[in-house]
């Protein structure tokens, strides 16, 4: 039951759910998904440790940068299927395929230009 409350309260946030999607398939420095959601670096911080928490992304650190990015194959099965049904459901979504084309201009970046910003 708490794996599910965690996750449900994750997923119940349009932020959130921007940034799962835009993890999907790539790994994204947190510089990056701030220029994308142009929020605070605090908000996107509470963000990435609510999704954390539910287990959804995994993190990598290398150097001064934390990498993001969905959880593998060795998440539990109701976090893969939380994953998929939220990708599957909203992957034609405009604002979606808005994110999806900045983030293309984003990763043109060197994210050590996005950090100092």
């Amino acid at each position: 039951m708490f794996d599910f409350i965690t996750i449900t309260k994750a997923l119940a946030e349009e932020n959130r759910i921007r940034i799962l999607l835009a993890l999907d398939g790539r790994e994204l420095c947190v510089c990056q998904i701030i220029e994308l959601l142009q929020l605070a670096p605090s908000t996107v911080s509470k963000h990435m440790s609510i999704l954390k928490q539910a287990r959804l992304v995994e993190t990598r650190k290398d150097g001064r940068w934390i990498y993001y990015r969905l959880t593998g194959d060795q998440a539990p099965s109701a976090v893969k299927g939380a994953i998929a049904w939220v990708c599957n459901c909203l992957s034609k979504d405009r604002g979606i395929q808005e994110d999806a084309r900045q983030l293309k201009q984003i990763l043109k970046l060197d994210p050590e230009v996005l950090c100092r910003r």
